[in-house]
């Protein structure tokens, strides 16, 4: 999708926000004079709007619903949504105040909310979906007595909400720290704390900012950088921070707001019409002698999986029976899934090319650093090849000419910022922020890592120059959190900033995506990666819809920087050199997902987590993961899954490149 199509467009273009502006600024003024807070919050909260007859449906039936008022408040700048039902008020008559009290929305900071979805259905009630940074939902909220303009023109008001042009009726919020900024920190990215308190600077300050006041008050939680890269956390595990007490609420609800959830994030994403198009049939075919490998392939042990396994001798906690594996992933290793080789050398690499340098066989090139990798000293060489900075077919002398074009081209793109003044500074908004932003990621990427590390190192002062041109040269994009993470292993492995930065240039042309303010990019991925668990192990697949995990958010981090949290340095760069081969499927890192899951399934379902345990669990895995016998089974559940695994995966998602020309999201506005 192009980044045209990503962009946001703010509500003032919006003629029914316009017409409601007069109407909500008198609804403002009424709260606004005089009236305060119940007592059962802070006394020094400010009403800023109050909606009486906004009511929320347990089941289909409009005569079961659970009426009760809705109220934003305001306190420390922060603004608060609140949902309370009347007592005693419900014509459900099979609903206890205590099952009622389940569904209480109280004071949630807007800093929490990532989007407001409208409906406004031509028969029917209007009614808006809250959708929560962590992926979670509230039941929608419906508005008996009209009046939803009104309730997100006050939203408006007070803090910053633009429309997605995915979709005119989803409105994110905050964008001044994106959607996707937010859950880097609830996915505990390199120094992105989440703040317990939920809050969020409004003053259109980066995240960083607040992440180094959030730092003073988590104390010591955190313990020194390990040799990958990670925080480590002692006593606190910051995931936890994601509003538990409405994960713990989200697992009572009933199963209509349950199942109302799970379609939001199929609809709010444009999923649903991807599942009609995209709509599998079950993997078959799969040769007879599956059951009776090990006399036809290698006489081989099952390989052990994890690495110094934390998990391994730990008992399952409850008897639960764990439904079979379909598709036993070390038998489909044993018969699909190579062993690994040597990395490749220069003098083998020498024999893939012509006397004037071009690569003769490209194929058999790819398919030699799939199943070996490159020794380091000839990376600088091949990396290019791979990431499509050199074409196979250029010649020793066009590489050459190549790299002295694109080294002025460089020099010029980094003079646009070099050039800015300190007084035009102050009027570049875009520009600050951006550079401050890098600035405090730089010095917290892999500063363990001997290329990197100590003060005034010059490595990362290239950097943070290579990250800050790129800011200029695809300025749309602009920087977001975990580049750096992409760029790190690149500039170690070049040692050239222009070479470095046009790499980086390259793989960010396929990866960009996972970076865009509305996630599309990221929800593409995921929603391809549920669909391979449903085609590959539909038990594990059917736990997770169980259990409210079916938007794979668990898996965030994997995606976004390609696993570069889970492996030791050098193990990172085996990795993505194999998935840059596009040897298999450009799509491989999507299938070393379904390779863990289907290892750690056992534990998974055995011992019934939730969201919140498993996202926890898989953060813990860092670290833990044998790479060798992830990419072993990833090449055999992507041969295993054959054509129906890539008709599982729609056109265009990244690291594919964009496609401008297809819109894979038609804009639909279901009515539950």
């Amino acid at each position: 999708m192009s980044m045209e199509a990503s962009e946001l467009q703010d509500l003032s273009d919006d003629a029914d926000y316009a017409a409601s502006q007069q109407q909500g600024s008198a609804s403002m003024m009424r709260c606004d004079s005089g009236k305060r807070s119940s007592p059962s919050e802070h006394d020094d909260a400010e009403l800023i709007y109050l909606k009486d007859n906004v009511a929320i449906h347990p089941t289909q039936f409009a005569s079961e619903r659970i009426s009760g008022r809705l109220k934003l408040t305001k306190q420390d700048s922060v603004l608060f949504l609140s949902w309370i039902p009347y007592k005693g008020q419900t014509s459900n008559a099979k609903l206890s105040e205590k099952d009622r009290s389940l569904y209480t929305i109280t004071a949630v900071p807007f800093t929490e909310v990532r989007s407001i979805r409208r409906h406004t259905p031509a028969l029917g009630w209007q009614y808006v979906i809250v959708v929560l940074t962590s992926g979670l939902a509230f039941p929608p909220l419906y508005f008996y007595n009209g009046g939803v303009r009104e309730f997100l023109a006050i939203v408006k008001q007070h803090v910053f909400l633009a429309r997605s042009a995915e979709d005119a009726n989803v409105f994110l919020v905050n964008d001044f720290q994106s959607p996707l900024q937010r859950t880097l920190s609830s996915l505990e990215l390199p120094s992105s704390l989440p703040v317990a308190s939920g809050q969020y600077p409004s003053d259109g300050g980066t995240s960083n900012d607040n992440q180094g006041r959030a730092s003073a008050d988590v104390g010591n939680r955190v313990s020194s950088v390990n040799q990958y890269g990670l925080r480590k956390q002692k006593s606190h595990d910051p995931t936890r921070d994601l509003s538990i007490h409405l994960l713990e609420k989200f697992s009572l609800v009933t199963k209509f707001a349950r199942d109302t959830t799970t379609q939001l994030f199929s609809e709010n994403n444009g999923f649903g019409s991807i599942d009609k198009r995209w709509n599998n049939q079950p993997v078959h075919s799969y040769p007879e002698k599956l059951s009776n490998i090990a006399e036809e392939k290698h006489q081989e042990s099952p390989h052990s999986y994890l690495d110094n396994d934390p998990f391994k001798d730990e008992e399952i906690a409850n008897n639960v029976d764990v439904p079979d594996d379909p598709l036993e992933v070390n038998k489909l290793s044993l018969v699909w899934g190579k062993p690994r080789q040597p990395p490749m050398g220069r003098k083998e690499f020498t024999a893939f090319l012509d006397s004037e340098g071009r690569v003769v066989e490209s194929k058999a090139l790819r398919e030699r650093v799939f199943y070996g990798g490159i020794e380091h000293q000839l990376r600088s060489e091949v990396w290019p090849f791979l990431l499509g900075y050199y074409a196979y077919d250029s010649t020793y002398a066009e590489r050459e000419y190549l790299r002295s074009v694109k080294q002025m081209e460089y020099a010029t793109l980094k003079q646009q910022w070099q050039s800015i003044s300190p007084e035009q500074a102050k009027r570049f908004t875009k520009y600050r922020e951006r550079k401050g932003l890098i600035d405090k990621d730089v010095v917290r990427t892999d500063r363990a890592f001997e290329y990197y590390e100590g003060d005034e190192n010059l490595n990362v002062n290239i950097m943070r120059d290579i990250l800050l041109t790129y800011s200029f040269y695809n300025f749309d994009l602009g920087y977001c959190q975990g580049m750096s993470d992409y760029l790190s292993p690149i500039l170690y492995v070049m040692e050239n900033e222009s070479e470095s930065f046009w790499c980086f240039v390259a793989l960010m042309e396929r990866l960009g995506p996972n970076f865009n303010r509305d996630q599309n990019g990221m929800h593409t991925q995921l929603f391809a990666l549920s669909k391979l668990v449903e085609l590959l192990d539909t038990p594990l697949h059917n736990y997770f819809k169980q259990n409210d995990c079916l938007n794979y958010f668990f898996c965030f981090r994997w995606i976004l920087i390609q696993f570069k949290r889970e492996f030791e340095y050098e193990k990172t760069m085996q990795l993505w050199e194999v998935l840059w081969t596009h040897y298999h499927s450009e799509h491989l890192h999507l299938y070393v997902c379904v390779a863990i899951l289907k290892r750690c399934r056992s534990k998974i379902m055995g011992e019934q987590m939730d969201f919140d345990t498993l996202l926890k669990f898989i953060n813990e895995l860092s670290g833990h993961i044998d790479l060798e016998s992830t990419v072993r089974d990833a090449e055999a559940l992507c041969i295993c899954a054959g054509e129906n695994g890539a008709a599982s995966i729609p056109p265009g998602t990244p690291p594919s490149l964009p496609l401008d020309d297809i819109m894979l999201y038609p804009l639909e506005d279901d009515v539950l």
